[in-house]
């Protein structure tokens, strides 16, 4: 088989995937009343930033994902790494449904810590088969550790919650 055609299956994959994700994220993403109400400190990015970063995240992600599952030697650890990758995923999207529609920041901190765990065990998981994945990962520990911070002034700002 050429190196073309080993890429093909896992990267149709990772990138259904990862647009799977994307989309369920905005779809539960509400930048409505509730949100803008919000107090936010002065380092809170523009809404507008927030889609490209998640874009290029996304991207970056699936690429990652794509490079451990090729370097993988055994098919058990192929399973491991898209194990990691699906719970990253549930994480994520869980992150927002407790922010935004349950409207929970203080609850969502700890998910994101959660989330935050995920992507380093992605890291070093990936890492020990790629390191190219393990730098495509990076990225996407640097945005969270971020949204966490931001997550966590909101409370700061806003709370008690519920």
């Amino acid at each position: 088989m050429s190196m073309s055609k080993t890429w093909i299956l896992p990267a149709i994959v990772a990138a259904i995937a990862a647009g799977i994700v994307a989309v369920l994220g905005a779809t539960i993403t509400d930048l409505g009343p509730w949100y803008q109400s919000l107090e936010k400190p002065s380092w809170n990015p523009p809404d507008w930033l927030f889609p490209i970063g998640w874009t290029l995240i996304y991207a970056l992600n699936t690429a990652a994902v794509v490079s451990a599952w090729r370097a993988a030697p055994t098919p058990k650890v192929s399973d491991t790494i898209i194990g990691l990758f699906a719970l990253n995923a549930f994480l994520n999207i869980t992150w927002s449904m407790i922010f935004f529609r349950i409207q929970r920041p203080d609850w969502a901190f700890i998910e994101v810590l959660l989330l935050w765990l995920s992507i380093l065990s992605l890291i070093i998981y990936c890492g020990r088969h790629s390191k190219t994945s393990a730098a495509l990962f990076m990225p996407y520990l640097i945005w969270v550790t971020f949204a966490g911070a931001l997550n966590w002034a909101v409370v700061d700002l806003n709370g008690p919650f519920g």
